[in-house]
């Protein structure tokens, strides 16, 4: 592993590893355990209220001395209050998506915060570039959670982000080993945000039966739908056929809205329901058969990084 690049230097981490902000699963016990584990950890804002938010980041303050991050998602309702504690509070670098990175970059970053924005396409990777952020994530539509509407895949994306852009650049979804992180860096990344691999961990505070699930997953059981919502990438179960039951009847957007309801993603990867509960999670779950913890996660992607980079050319 080379000792710097341009993520590394930017986060002053050890590794060009970056655990997702996820919702349910990124609380301050997985955060501090990547971060400690030399990659960064990010705390998911997105199934906080406010305050809870900050007694996430105090813990986590408290279990690491090393760089964390918080993720935001900007169309949380009481995104003033969230960012207002996270600069109170003294976070170092914010990850922000689902929004424009206009609104929030040169606020945070008055206040000596990097800012990384989440895209899923080109264009918008070039938005946030004249938008003045530190780096991007692209993400494509294997990762779980919500989507890109373009379904553009991760190893098509990367190079088509990197030959337009010259800020850093963080490969997302469908990273799970080191031969993947590999592979997206020789396409141009300076670094993987990975999602799917760190929920099968005990630091994840998803529920165990979610947990479960993920790592008895097989290729072929999540799917991308709800695309005239959001976009979301999930594991298929009654919640699943409830949706495809009622796309076959040609349903407006209001009964599509009706269906989902309230806090399905809570039901599901937080409280364990898993016939009722949204359980989002990326296709790359076919290739998690472990639980095991973050420290011992990083360390593997590490070493599979490592003896990819040494083993003998295919040609």
């Amino acid at each position: 592993m080379p000792s710097k690049n341009r993520i590394t230097s930017l986060f002053n981490i050890e590794y060009p590893l970056i655990q997702a902000g996820m919702i349910w699963a990124s609380g301050w016990k997985l955060a501090s355990a990547v971060s400690n584990a030399g990659g960064l950890g990010i705390i998911g804002s997105g199934s906080m209220y406010p305050e809870i938010l900050r007694e996430h980041v105090q813990k986590c303050k408290k279990a690491t001395n090393k760089p964390f991050a918080v993720n935001v998602p900007m169309l949380y309702p009481e995104i003033d209050k969230i960012m207002e504690i996270i600069i109170e509070e003294g976070v170092k670098i914010v990850f922000t998506s689902a929004g424009n990175p206009k609104t929030w970059t040169k606020h945070l970053q008055d206040h000596g915060i990097k800012v990384v924005h989440v895209v899923s396409s080109v264009k918008f990777a070039m938005k946030s570039e004249e938008a003045g952020v530190d780096a991007v994530v692209a993400e494509g539509f294997e990762a779980g959670g919500h989507n890109g509407r373009d379904e553009t895949t991760t190893f098509t994306l990367i190079p088509m982000v990197k030959e337009k852009i010259s800020i850093p650049l963080i490969a997302a979804g469908g990273i799970a080993t080191g031969k993947g992180m590999l592979a997206a860096m020789v396409l141009g990344a300076d670094a993987v945000q990975i999602g799917s691999r760190f929920v099968a961990s005990p630091e994840a505070s998803s529920h165990d039966n979610f947990k479960k699930m993920v790592v008895d997953s097989k290729e072929g059981d999540t799917i991308l739908t709800l695309k005239e919502l959001a976009p979301v990438r999930l594991l298929k179960n009654k919640f699943y056929e409830d949706i495809q039951d009622l796309y076959s009847k040609s349903p407006s957007k209001e009964e599509l809205i009706e269906l989902l309801g309230r806090a399905r993603a809570k039901k599901g990867m937080f409280e364990g329901d898993l016939d009722e509960g949204e359980l989002e999670i990326g296709q790359i779950s076919g290739l998690i058969h472990e639980i095991k913890p973050a420290e011992a996660i990083v360390k593997e992607i590490i070493q599979d990084f490592e003896n990819a980079l040494e083993a003998p050319p295919f040609i």
